[in-house]
């Protein structure tokens, strides 16, 4: 494991309820991920991001935290942590952790004992409690990121508690140093397990503005956006992060923080990249992006002036657990496939870190017919179901062509159920199949390690909506657009191509690497 692994690692999401399960009840575990780190071993991959596994009642999976430093039953226990940790390091595959600093559980033991404490009790000073003044009126306009107003009544109906997500996540006061001290702890806990590192959920949250003033409009802001607001991206996350950076750096192996912050530029993400804070920010703007060109070429060209300036490397991603998966977001079918593809060619042909989201290497599509029934977003229950939620790009992974689960499970029905045409799109179907969507992903991301990045310049276009560039290690060439484009003067061997050339041109929809 190489020196400053972080600046152009291959990272896999694993989202441990629906990637693999052990024990057969239908949710994935530790030690369904700890045997298939084979799997991602084959795959290529430097590093896992494991979404939430600490104790949680699940109501928002996993991200409503009751207890930091223990795994949930459902996924199994320290010991299981620990023993696919020691694989995935002897894989030569490092592992970086969900941390949900911004809120807790309603049934951690500080939230409960909030409850059962007086209004202005130090136990209340741990979250935002504020005084009923009028029963039908919140404290402000603030909205929850899940629906409806961002402030629930206390059973007595004397105050309100603030949550910008779901009613049983309330957010933490940042402002009370007891808060800073357990976070301390708490990093010192899974670091001292050997954890290389920690993903930030909600990192540009934590603190709100002084006096809590009421947001633009109506208070609605959108999480996956780009709205500074007076709880999202103020300017106190950074001393927070200034008090972590230390921590981290007493511990030996290159470990990392990864910031989740939407911002609504380039300029505010990479404050989080200062050498005295985080190590990477997640760049969401190829997320938002329609497949164009123009808006391509400037996302990156954003990136990579303002990483430079602050001394980061940049991060790329296409989709994670709260988005719409990209092959979906990009047409459907073989045509949104293809796109994806040629997207993930891109990124693997960029200066700097790649994401990966569980299932993308197979081509999964977005799950859009789950049954409200099945549904558990509380995004969806929240408002009605007119926001359809997350759960359609968390469904759980097809392992094998046949059975209950697709593999994904010994027994029993997965937590979301799979569509029957994954069969085709299961790593059974598709494991050293050419032409493959995961041979792709193998093949792309061992040629990206024999060629990798060392700056970015522009080439001459060859056509209207694509564009090619010389990395420094090869020459790719992306065309967005429907038709062909010829290529043949960018060079003669082909590293790699997601679609066939045909007399020296470019299909639509797909990418190239050439030798240099």
């Amino acid at each position: 494991m190489s020196e400053h692994w972080w600046r152009d690692a291959v990272i896999y999401q694993v989202y441990p309820r629906s990637f693999a399960d052990a024990d057969g009840d239908g949710m994935g575990d530790l030690e369904g991920i700890r045997s298939r780190i084979p799997y991602l071993a084959a795959l290529g991959v430097d590093a896992i991001w494991l979404s939430p596994f600490y104790a949680s009642p699940q109501r928002d999976a996993g991200y409503d935290v009751a207890d930091y430093r223990a795994i949930d039953p459902r996924f199994g226990d320290l010991g299981d942590f620990d023993r696919m940790l020691a694989d995935a390091h002897a894989a030569g595959i490092r592992l970086i952790v969900d941390l949900v600093p911004n809120h807790t559980s309603s049934d951690h033991e500080w939230f409960q004992a909030a409850l059962a404490a007086a209004p202005g009790s130090p136990e209340r000073e741990r979250y935002h409690f504020r005084d009923v003044t009028d029963p039908e009126v919140p404290p402000n306009n603030w909205q929850s990121i899940f629906g409806g107003p961002a402030w629930t009544k206390t059973d007595d109906g004397a105050q309100w508690y603030l949550h910008l997500f779901d009613s049983s996540q309330p957010d933490l006061n940042w402002d009370n140093p007891e808060v800073h001290e357990e976070f301390k702890s708490v990093l010192r806990f899974w670091l001292d397990r050997g954890v290389d590192g920690f993903r930030i959920d909600v990192a540009h949250g934590m603190v709100k503005a002084p006096g809590l003033p009421d947001t633009g409009g109506d208070g609605t802001i959108e999480m996956i956006g780009t709205t500074q607001a007076p709880f999202f991206d103020q300017d106190g996350v950074h001393d927070i992060y200034r008090t972590w950076r230390p921590i981290i750096e007493e511990y030996e192996g290159d470990r990392i923080f990864v910031a989740e912050a939407w911002t609504d530029s380039a300029e505010r993400r990479s404050l989080y990249l200062r050498p005295d804070e985080l190590h990477q920010a997640f760049n969401f703007d190829l997320v938002l992006a329609p497949f164009r060109a123009v808006d391509f070429r400037k996302a990156i060209d954003s990136e990579i002036a303002n990483n430079a300036g602050v001394g980061a490397p940049c991060t790329w991603v296409l989709s994670n657990h709260d988005v719409q998966r990209h092959v979906t977001r990009y047409g459907g079918g073989e045509r949104g496939l293809a796109r994806a593809k040629a997207a993930t060619q891109l990124l693997l042909s960029l200066p700097g870190v790649v994401y990966v989201y569980q299932g993308e290497e197979l081509g999964l599509d977005e799950v859009l017919d789950l049954p409200a029934e099945v549904r558990q977003d509380p995004s969806f229950h929240r408002t009605g179901g007119e926001q359809i939620g997350r759960d359609g790009c968390r469904v759980p992974l097809p392992w094998a062509k046949e059975g209950v689960s697709l593999g994904f499970g010994p027994a029993g029905e997965p937590w979301l159920p799979q569509p029957a045409a994954w069969s085709d799109l299961s790593v059974e179907a598709e494991d050293g199949v050419p032409g493959s969507t995961l041979e792709f992903y193998r093949q792309a991301i061992a040629t990206r390690k024999g060629h990798k990045a060392t700056g970015l310049t522009w080439l001459a276009d060859p056509g209207e909506d694509a564009f090619a560039f010389d990395n420094g290690a090869l020459v790719a060439v992306v065309n967005f657009g429907d038709e062909p484009v010829p290529v043949a003067g960018y060079g003669t061997e082909v590293l790699l191509a997601s679609a066939d050339l045909a007399d020296g041109h470019l299909p639509g929809g797909a990418a190239v690497w050439f030798a240099k």
